[in-house]
């Protein structure tokens, strides 16, 4: 495509917040994905899209033009049907981890491609790598090869699928880009359509802990996103789902693939369990095995078969210990009295701090690094008790990451405990 248009202009255009003609729109993604938009001009034109919005049109042209920058997947050739999901991102969100093995087990086929941490929200490729050898960049052929063995396959997106928005993915997290409706949509959206699955299943959190801090913008992101699927013949459901408070009782990475094990061993926290069965059931809905109940398979020891194959067949070693942070750090109970606040973006935050994410999208991340906190809202405390416990290889970490733990986990009078959101708020779809 010829450069008759100027990445300064598509800038200014936007920063005056007009709309983007669908020529300028195929353009710029055109032009940044073959390196001929710098990454600084896509931030500024990124950061005047978070200002000032895209409309339904431009939000639209800018998904197909990301999916047309690459390259599509196939998986018509496989024996079982296909459903993919995706998280908008939230604090200990580890449920990935032990869904795929899930509806794997209950013989849907899932090619899930997944992420790394954005801001202080965890990426589920960050945590799986915390498991000696396990590797999620995969080829083509591979990632039909261990589908064929597993049922389920969690990788990084291939360079050629989307490719511009691969680019735009790391670059939004280090330039404060991220919180953008628009651009979230239009992210998780190409990508779902170019992957090729016959339905997708999107978990939109909602919190202080999620991107969409209310729940009528996490709506509203919904609903484009599942209007973007239809329209593209993709059948999409959206489930709006809590993140005022943590999921589970890890944030971090080897500690939230230790905590999903749990889960797949038939145990593991309440509400992890409760969203995956959750999600499970709308995955096989969308595909037509609602018959199948995956409580019952989770129950029953099939699902961890499953998690086990799926790990051995991307490298991993399922039975090997994980690394833990070298150092730790306990937050203490200030005082007698009941857990008034958990709040999920404080405990997020502190988790990064301590390494479990990144500052610049080349940074590496801590595999040991993290939090486990052994407390929910409303549970008395007793002064000098451990109400959360901080790891990391990083000990000069512990200062900053403790101080947003102790504005994150508040002690006080029963009166003043709030009560956390219901787990699942609303559903969008069919």
């Amino acid at each position: 495509m010829a450069d008759r248009f100027a990445a300064r202009d598509v800038i200014i255009a936007k920063r005056d917040g007009m709309e983007l003609s669908d020529a300028q729109i195929d353009w710029v993604i055109d032009a940044y994905s073959r390196g001929a938009v710098a990454d600084e001009q896509m931030s500024a034109l990124a950061m005047a899209i978070v200002l000032n919005g895209m409309n339904r049109r431009e939000i639209s042209r800018w998904t197909d033009a990301m999916i047309r920058s690459g390259e599509r997947m196939d998986f018509t050739g496989l024996a079982r049907p296909t459903v993919d999901k995706h998280s908008t991102g939230g604090v200990g969100d580890k449920i990935t981890l032990p869904l795929a093995p899930l509806v794997a087990a209950c013989g849907a086929g899932v090619p899930q491609l997944s992420g790394r941490g954005l801001g202080h929200t965890g990426g589920t490729l960050d945590k799986l790598e915390s498991i000696p050898g396990w590797r999620g960049g995969l080829s083509p052929d591979e990632i039909l090869d261990v589908l064929g063995r597993a049922g389920a396959v969690i990788c990084e997106t291939g360079d050629e699928l989307a490719r511009a928005d691969k680019k735009l993915y790391a670059l939004r997290d280090v330039t404060g880009t991220v919180e953008s409706i628009a651009l979230i949509a239009s992210s998780i959206m190409c990508k779902k359509i170019a992957e090729g699955v016959g339905a997708v299943v999107l978990d939109v959190k909602t919190g202080s802990g999620a991107f969409m801090k209310e729940p009528e913008q996490a709506r509203e992101l919904a609903q484009i996103m599942v209007t973007l699927g239809l329209d593209a013949g993709v059948p999409t459901t959206a489930l709006i789902t809590r993140m005022d408070v943590p999921l589970g009782r890890t944030a971090g990475n080897s500690v939230e693939v230790t905590e999903s094990v749990e889960v797949l061993a038939g145990g593991g926290p309440d509400d992890v369990r409760e969203l995956t069965l959750v999600l499970a059931r709308e995955m096989l809905a969308a595909v037509g095995m609602d018959a199948v109940d995956p409580a019952d398979v989770l129950d029953d020891g099939r699902a961890m078969d499953s998690w086990r194959r799926l790990i051995r067949a991307q490298g991993g070693d399922p039975d090997a210990p994980l690394p833990l942070g070298r150092e730790s750090q306990d937050l203490l109970a200030p005082r007698d009295g009941v857990i008034t606040r958990l709040d999920a973006y404080g405990v997020g935050v502190a988790a990064w701090r301590l390494g479990a994410g990144r500052a610049r999208k080349e940074d590496p991340v801590q595999a040991g690094a993290g939090v486990r906190w052994y407390v929910s809202q409303g549970d008395e405390v007793r002064e000098g008790q451990p109400l959360a416990t901080m790891y990391t290889d990083t000990p000069f970490r512990f200062g900053a990451a403790l101080a947003d733990l102790e504005h994150a986990i508040s002690v006080g009078d029963p009166a003043d405990a709030a009560e956390p959101m219901p787990l699942v708020l609303d559903r969008i779809g069919a």
